[in-house]
């Protein structure tokens, strides 16, 4: 894909599974990258590696939540490796939760975690791309916002927000070149979904029966992912704004 090489790009929740190979097919396409998450020893791992392969890579930890820690990161992150042209915002994290048997604290925390982490990160990131007229912010989201999902009500409201937030910013920010897409993954084998599936009573039914779902016979891998974030990144989806993209296995087919 085509205006990859040389960008700067940020990737949160960049140590777990998406993040991690989203990071990896950033740094083979030549971009330096940030790699941040609150666990700073493997973002700093996985940073070590990429700069092992000739690419420029940074770790930073950092808990999204904490604003102004996160102002603190987007300026190391500049410092390091110059104005940032690329945000993912991929950082997420959920527990398998009937809405009738959650608490306020179970509430905050996720809506901390995958909404409020948003938007700490990309004001800051977005007021220095304004003030250029230039860049790119992806969202990772979640089919879960596009259809529901037992379990997830919280989650599935933040991650609907963030798709909200996309396309309210589109608009804000397309006369100055600055576009704002969102993948939405399906269900996907990573870390993450263990600690999903552990607040269900049969994890292994459950994971069963998510399978069962997906057209396609699988559940998605995280290297199924970034395709879809770096065409959204690329030169090649500079016409594109406000849109959104399911990788599922067919699972949601929107027109």
């Amino acid at each position: 894909m085509r205006g990859l090489e040389g960008k700067v790009v940020v990737v949160t929740g960049g140590a777990g599974g998406i993040g991690s190979e989203t990071c990896r097919r950033f740094a083979e396409a030549g971009a330096a990258v940030a790699v941040l998450d609150r666990d700073e020893a493997a973002a700093r791992t996985l940073a070590e590696r990429i700069a092992g392969t000739g690419a420029s890579g940074v770790a930073v930890g950092v808990d999204l939540t904490d604003l102004p820690a996160t102002q603190a990161a987007v300026a190391e992150v500049e410092e390091a490796l110059g104005p940032i042209d690329v945000l993912i915002n991929n950082a997420g994290w959920d527990v398998f939760t009937p809405f009738l048997k959650s608490e306020p604290d179970f509430w905050a925390k996720i809506i901390d975690i995958n909404l409020r982490g948003v938007l700490n990160v990309t004001h800051p990131v977005l007021s220095r791309m304004a003030e250029r007229g230039s860049g790119r912010i992806v969202s990772i989201a979640s089919d879960a916002a596009r259809v529901g999902s037992s379990g997830e009500s919280v989650y599935a409201a933040c991650k609907a927000g963030l798709i909200a937030l996309s396309k309210t910013l589109a608009r804000e920010h397309a006369r100055q070149g600055i576009t704002f897409n969102v993948v939405c993954p399906g269900v996907t084998a990573t870390d993450m979904l263990e600690v999903f599936l552990e607040g269900a009573g049969d994890k292994e039914k459950l994971r069963t029966a998510f399978t069962r779902a997906v057209p396609m016979g699988r559940l998605g891998r995280p290297e199924d992912v970034p395709g879809a974030i770096l065409f959204f990144a690329s030169d090649d989806a500079a016409f594109i704004t406000g849109q959104v993209i399911s990788v599922s296995g067919g699972l949601t087919m929107h027109g």
